[in-house]
């Protein structure tokens, strides 16, 4: 199966923001991010054309031509939990030490580990191919593009944060 996958455009918060499942808007450039984004789609026909829930994907489906992709929980961003919209650098919580030596396997308090947005989106994955779809195209977040290519076997967990795809970047997966 042929995956192609874009992390949505940049959005309007402060970088170094904790925003994951928060429904954040999109910044004033994204008319001129997301036409550079639809004019890098490549021309085949999708047997599947799937969306976060979340806003900042929905919207940059619909511009590329998709007003309806199937949408599914499992292709959320990483949940920050008591973290959702906090600095980074400014989070007051003594399990901040302890997530960043182990993030694969430590959630953050009232959310999530790696692992775990990896196991949602290896099952997302798992049922698309279990329906013989063969050209799918994804509109997701960076979180979820890095754990396709774990799932592709580009790269490990562990190694999530090295090569971070940029906001309307896109990859494509053979799984």
């Amino acid at each position: 199966m042929k995956v192609v996958l874009i992390r949505h455009t940049s959005v309007d918060v402060i970088p170094g923001t904790c925003y994951g499942q928060t429904d954040v808007p999109l910044t004033d450039t994204f008319p001129a991010e997301a036409a550079v984004v639809r004019n890098a789609i490549p021309d085949i026909r999708f047997d599947v054309v799937c969306s976060s829930p979340l806003t900042r994907c929905r919207r940059l489906a619909e511009f590329c031509g998709y007003p309806e992709p199937l949408m599914d929980d499992r292709i959320k961003e990483l949940n920050f939990g008591d973290w959702e919209m906090m600095m980074y650098d400014e989070i007051d919580d003594p399990n901040i030490k302890n997530w960043h030596t182990h993030f694969v396997d430590t959630p953050i308090p009232g959310g999530e580990s790696f692992r775990d947005i990896y196991n949602r989106v290896s099952s997302f994955l798992d049922s698309l191919k279990e329906s013989g779809a063969k050209n799918v195209l994804i509109f997701a977040h960076g979180g979820v593009l890095a754990c396709a290519k774990v799932y592709a076997g580009q790269t490990e967990l562990k190694d999530i944060f090295e090569g971070l795809i940029p906001f309307g970047g896109m990859i494509e997966i053979n799984v």
